[in-house]
């Protein structure tokens, strides 16, 4: 059962990835979709903003990534769960603090799906990382 459980989510974690490394590259050639993130302001996303953005994007993508793959390895699972953990209180303190985003479906899924994924992380913590 476990092993499937792994199967499942490495598949998972690998189109969330394929998604975000999507994502990366729309971010060198449009603002468009970086503005929908930042709609609260999005006239403060710039071309710099939008490819720091997009390379931040691509490197949390390649650690999630690697990380499903050695999901028993207790630095690289604690690596994934830090950079979820970036992810959320950036867009959480985006929209909540600096109000440069606003809730909606460019703010909506980096959110729900960093926040589902520390809950499940916390859940799974010990079965995960034990010696």
């Amino acid at each position: 059962m476990a092993t499937v459980f792994i199967h499942v989510h490495i598949a998972d974690t690998l189109q969330l990835s394929s998604v975000s490394i999507g994502n990366s590259i729309q971010s060198y050639s449009t603002l468009v979709y970086t503005q929908r993130v930042y709609s609260g302001q999005p006239n403060q996303v710039t071309p710099l903003s939008a490819r720091t953005f997009g390379t931040w994007t691509f490197v949390a993508a390649i650690v999630r990534l690697y990380a499903a793959y050695h999901i028993n390895e207790p630095h690289m699972y604690q690596l994934a769960f830090a950079m979820f953990l970036g992810a959320n209180l950036h867009f959480l303190s985006e929209w909540l603090y600096f109000k440069t985003a606003k809730w909606g479906t460019g703010l909506s899924g980096p959110i729900i799906i960093s926040t589902v994924s520390l809950v499940w992380m916390l859940a799974q913590w010990d079965y995960y990382t034990k010696s």
